[in-house]
């Protein structure tokens, strides 16, 4: 049995945990609400003034027992309220790691949403109910994960209770589960069957699926190799924030974030134009490190003075090479179309350069990856996936989108008024 710590104010322990990024998402009755009420709940997530004021709420609507869904109702109201909908996020902790949740819409005109959440997390916990099985929305969020590289999927099949705990229901969904992962390339999908209502499977096991003896959730999330697929198994790359000089000490120093891999003192980096530099210091607020890994934001000190600038790539030994031309999967986020021949702004790291989008080459099915639009005067409108050919004034040293967008990733922006009109993957292809 898992056993679960409040979010503490013991925070210190916290510190030296894992922490992984995860995502729910799934169609609006699934009962993903309750799920995540139910996680929160169940690991001793939720402060006490929020627990009482959830029980004299559920006690208000004559609810038997806790209405969990209430924990996260504030998302739910802001749909059907029609406002701005947004991903909301969560935070808990059990005695193994942290976890930051995303909580994303349901509909399919919020896919751009979706996006938005997956594309931070390394796991995927998609809800279904368990009376109506693999559904169409069902597909567009394997989708997603699959566009996105998600390598684990936690099919939650929620609402057993209503159909009696049939474990050939259960068993059918997962077929059918299996066969739309494989044909997307899901290679880590985990189906648990739960009802979140009664708490089976979510945090602790239940008595009523005997039939079941995987993992719970929770156990699988606090299973799940955080390493795993992460940026820092890939080669170095660092994008240049700023440049740092003081004229009087002749400090120079490069500034920014390791999006990839990791740098040693005394390591050989490529540089733009061929050239190769040492690292003679690696500097953070705290002072000099040895070494900088994926996520650290810290300034290089080169062995020798090199003109670089703002929006260049220091990397490892195999730089990927500049181009200004490439092809590319892209997300609308805007009700602004993007056309064949329209006139943007690409940001890739933190270069921003002018760009082009030569064609559209075609509109891309979410509900199972495959081309539903092909021709010459396609548009790319919110919430449409699409496959692109980009043009750049400068050339880009472009690489394929890989680990969680940690390279590969950019955005399409509008010259005019600097608005995002789409999110980029380079070299991803569906269908």
């Amino acid at each position: 049995m898992t056993t679960a710590t409040a979010p503490a104010h013991a925070s210190d322990a916290l510190a030296d945990r894992e922490t992984l990024r995860l995502c729910t998402a799934g169609s609006v009755d699934d009962g993903k609400s309750t799920f995540v009420g139910r996680l929160l709940h169940d690991t001793r997530s939720v402060l006490a003034d929020q627990l009482a004021s959830v029980e004299r709420t559920s006690a208000d609507r004559g609810f038997d027992g806790l209405d969990l869904s209430l924990l996260v109702d504030g998302l739910r109201a802001e749909r059907e309220q029609g406002i701005t909908i947004d991903v909301a996020y969560r935070y808990f902790a059990t005695d193994r790691r942290t976890f930051i949740l995303a909580d994303t819409p349901g509909h399919v005109q919020y896919t751009r949403n979706t996006v938005t959440g997956v594309s931070t997390s390394q796991v995927v916990v998609l809800l279904i109910d368990a009376r109506h099985g693999v559904v169409e929305q069902t597909r567009r969020h394997l989708t997603v994960a699959a566009l996105l590289g998600v390598r684990t999927v936690v099919l939650a099949v929620n609402k057993i209770d209503l159909v009696d705990f049939d474990e050939r229901v259960f068993r059918d969904i997962e077929s059918d589960a299996r066969a739309v992962a494989d044909d997307l390339g899901i290679d880590d999908l985990k189906v648990v069957p739960i009802s979140a209502l009664l708490g089976d499977n979510v945090v602790e096991r239940g008595a009523n699926m005997d039939w079941y003896t995987g993992p719970t959730v929770l156990e699988i999330l606090e299973g799940v190799e955080v390493a795993r697929g992460r940026a820092n198994d890939l080669d170095f790359r660092f994008p240049v924030q700023y440049v740092i000089r003081e004229h009087a000490s002749d400090y120079r120093g490069y500034a920014g974030r390791v999006k990839a891999g990791t740098v040693h003192v005394g390591d050989t980096v490529t540089l733009p134009e061929g050239r190769e530099a040492v690292v003679a210091h690696i500097d953070t607020p705290d002072g000099e490190v040895e070494s900088a890994t994926a996520g650290d934001s810290v300034v290089l000190r080169l062995d020798r003075e090199i003109d670089i600038v703002r929006g260049d790539l220091i990397a490892g030994a195999g730089r990927p090479e500049a181009t200004r031309r490439f092809a590319a999967t892209v997300v609308g986020l805007s009700d602004k179309e993007l056309t064949r021949g329209k006139r943007v702004k690409i940001r890739y790291g933190t270069r921003l350069t002018r760009g082009r989008i030569t064609s559209v080459d075609s509109i891309v099915s979410i509900d199972d990856a495959a081309p539903v639009a092909e021709g010459a005067d396609l548009t790319v409108g919110l919430n449409d996936i699409a496959h692109v050919t980009v043009d750049v004034a400068e050339a880009l040293p472009v690489e394929d989108y890989a680990a969680r967008g940690a390279v590969g990733s950019f955005l399409v922006v509008d010259q005019a008024d600097g608005d995002t009109l789409a999110a980029g993957l380079v070299g991803t292809r569906l269908g």
